[in-house]
């Protein structure tokens, strides 16, 4: 049995071990092969005589699968896996799992370092320090921009599910009441510090914006001139989720003229992100080339639940199928 990784340096930069699949299989890892659908030649030839594929974010399209003879498993090393066709995967009798729920620690941890980010502009002031400034200020200490305290503050979380009740809990703990927008509601949440509400009511009350939910007709482009003009002006706005809830040239503009404070993103909607994009040249935007979920221990975790997917198809009880 052949097992061909695509794109393993995503997930195993060198600091982790393929040696688990070893024992599965005759094992093929490449570093990386493609993140666009221009290679679809040098995709097939990497696959077409495996047995089982992972990978990340190489895409596997129908054209693609349609020639892969041998192939009978895909995991996606990831909850996402929109890079697969599943549907002709499914005609094929390919299985495709993914790997759910692996990162909810660190993305919220990512999501609430994103707003500190902004509140403190911790980079920043290190690297002004470092140049020099401080040792030739003629004050006691400065400051490039305001520093926020969260203290009392509200945050609004569109997306309310594991990862937004977690930033939620670590905002609370630092002192901000939450307003919380989500389709289905778990009034058991609720207390003093934490209540749901219909997305105007979250748009107009909210000091920061948090934004946890998944991509779909529903929450594309969520984040719009519409929208915008509801928000507290000063409005933070906070995304770690997928670039495409957010009208960038429309939050673009409000960054520049002010109407939001600051953005923190860690997603954007092309990735990786395009020179052209507006929010390169926007006023106060932080970007992150999408690491919420690359904490060692959470891609560690990717591993072992992949390692676990493989072995459940292989005694004929699979899990984590998408494609049923």
């Amino acid at each position: 049995m052949k097992i061909v990784v695509l794109d393993g340096y995503t997930v195993n930069p060198g600091d982790l071990s393929w040696k688990q699949f070893e024992k599965l299989g005759e094992l093929v890892v490449y570093d990386r092969t493609a993140f666009d659908r221009n290679h679809d030649d040098l995709i097939l030839s990497r696959i077409i005589d495996a047995d089982i594929v992972f990978t990340n974010k190489t895409p596997l399209p129908g054209n693609v699968l349609e020639k892969a003879e041998k192939l009978k498993f895909i995991c996606v090393l990831a909850t996402g896996y929109d890079v697969v066709d599943v549907k002709t995967a499914a005609k094929k009798g390919i299985t495709v799992t993914n790997i759910p729920s692996y990162g909810t620690a660190t993305v919220a941890q990512m999501a609430i370092a994103l707003l500190l980010e902004i509140c403190h502009h911790v980079g920043e002031h290190n690297e002004s320090v470092h140049r020099g400034d401080w040792a030739k200020s003629p004050d006691w200490c400065y400051w490039h921009h305001p520093i926020i305290e969260l203290a009392g503050k509200t945050m609004g979380i569109i997306g309310y599910g594991r990862i937004g009740q977690t930033t939620g809990r670590i905002a609370q703990a630092m002192g901000m009441k939450i307003l919380a927008y989500n389709p289905s509601k778990d009034k058991s949440l609720e207390s003093e510090t934490m209540r749901y509400a219909e997305l105007d009511e979250l748009l107009a009350y909210s000091d920061v914006i948090a934004l946890h939910c998944p991509a779909n007709e529903q929450t594309k482009g969520i984040i719009n001139k519409s929208n915008i003009a509801k928000m507290k002006d000063g409005v933070i706005i906070i995304n770690n989720s997928r670039g495409s809830l957010i009208v960038e040239e429309d939050l673009a503009e409000a960054l520049n003229n002010g109407k939001v404070a600051g953005a923190a993103l860690d997603v954007v909607s092309s990735e990786p992100i395009k020179e052209s994009n507006p929010l390169l040249k926007a006023k106060n935007c932080i970007i992150t080339p999408h690491i919420s979920w690359a904490s060692y221990e959470a891609r560690k975790r990717i591993m072992d639940m992949a390692e676990d997917n493989l072995k459940h198809y292989l005694s004929g009880n699979p899990i984590n199928v998408v494609n049923k």
